[in-house]
């Protein structure tokens, strides 16, 4: 008999888990609150263990076709200097493959396209989850209700199912920075396939892509809330005197196309990934700020490990048990480093803790920056046979 699962979400982390259970014989249902799939969120970078995910999921090929791999680039400060360089082509011999760049709306289409049809529906908007059975869970819409034998909670860092379940918990905090970010319009001569600027209370970085275009983002230490009528003319006052290709790519960018989001994190970790027959997954479980590049990795690692656990367990109970003792230290560590890195980067603001960091940067080895990727690109999945 086939088992259901409602997924509450079509992001990354909602559509991986609606992949991986598929795969392994549930019937499901993905529910997704936007009326139209805008893809928003510009572009994304995956390390090794998002693209191992993928290979299990089935889509890894084609997400590896439609992505650049990111070879040469690094941090620098705001005069051009290097602080450190990556070794791309290093990477990829450690990992089997290099960091890609690619704009999420192109993954978003390939996981989209790995689902049976009618998998996913729009405009669903899931107001709670009722766990008064045992064995099901009633998940309630605006104009209805769904039941499933198992709920997936990946409804992001405003989540609200884990406030439902977790109603003592403080929920998400702001991190202290806003990131405005962008595609341009027309590609732009770049000389390295990625690169992080530090400056300070400031970051700004760039992603090429194959078509020569780029995804940009500036990440700025900034109350919470404040917002621009021209945030182009904003972003380019406030880094003038920063290196090229930084003013090549704001001139190259629409001012209707510029992304801006407050970054929230979960500072207090949650007690639990699960609750009855609900795992939360993705940014609802473990939601961390873009430091190390390992949100979305961390949620398609959350989806493998789920289809997993419950491929190999006679019980949803004893799946869920294990997802969590699997899922919980790995991602909690993963997001207090995360916030570490942000607070010795981007959103360091003191001139001279700023030159104290750079030099260090500047004295490390080569082979530091390839440690600190592997130390948490470095995962094996799960088989999901």
């Amino acid at each position: 008999m086939s088992r259901s699962a409602v997924v509450v979400g079509g992001g990354i982390g909602g559509l991986a888990a609606a992949i991986g259970l598929c795969r392994i014989g549930w019937q499901v249902t993905v529910l997704e609150r936007a009326p139209v799939l805008a893809d928003a969120g510009a572009g994304i970078s995956l390390h090794a263990n998002g693209i191992r995910a993928l290979d299990v999921l089935g889509v890894g090929e084609e997400v590896r076709a439609a992505a650049r791999p990111q070879y040469t680039g690094g941090t620098r400060a705001p005069d051009g200097g290097w602080l450190a360089r990556m070794d791309g082509a290093a990477l990829e011999r450690e990992l089997g493959t290099p960091i890609v760049g690619i704009r999420r709306a192109v993954l978003h289409r390939l996981m989209r396209a790995a689902l049976p049809s009618g998998c996913l529906v729009t405009g669903a908007e899931v107001t709670s989850a009722d766990r008064a059975d045992p064995g099901r869970v009633r998940v309630s819409l605006q104009d209805g209700a769904l039941e499933a034998d198992l709920v997936v909670a990946a409804d992001g860092v405003g989540s609200r199912l884990r406030a439902q379940l977790f109603p003592g918990h403080p929920g998400p905090v702001y991190s202290g920075s806003t990131v405005l970010r962008a595609i341009t319009e027309h590609p732009v001569e770049l000389a390295t396939d990625f690169t992080v600027t530090w400056g300070e209370g400031a970051e700004f970085g760039h992603i090429a892509f194959h078509d020569g275009r780029a995804e940009w983002h500036a990440v700025l230490n900034s109350p919470p809330g404040v917002r621009h009528t021209d945030a182009l003319a904003v972003l380019r006052r406030r880094f003038a005197a920063w290196h090229d290709p930084i003013p090549a790519l704001l001139d190259a960018t629409r001012a209707d196309s510029v992304l801006h989001h407050d970054i929230h994190e979960l500072v207090t970790p949650l007690p639990a990934f699960t609750a009855g027959r609900i795992a939360l997954l993705g940014d609802a479980a473990h939601a961390m700020t873009p430091n190390l590049g390992q949100g979305a990795c961390q949620a398609l690692e959350d989806a493998v490990t789920l289809a997993a656990a419950l491929a190999a367990e006679p019980t949803v109970e004893a799946a869920l048990a294990r997802y969590d003792t699997e899922r919980r230290p790995r991602s909690q560590s993963v997001a207090r480093a995360a916030r570490q890195a942000g607070r010795l980067g981007q959103q360091l603001s003191h001139p001279l803790a700023i030159a104290v960091r750079n030099t260090a940067l500047r004295l490390a080895p080569s082979k530091a920056t390839i440690r600190t990727i592997l130390r948490h690109a470095d995962w094996t999945p799960p088989s999901l046979v």
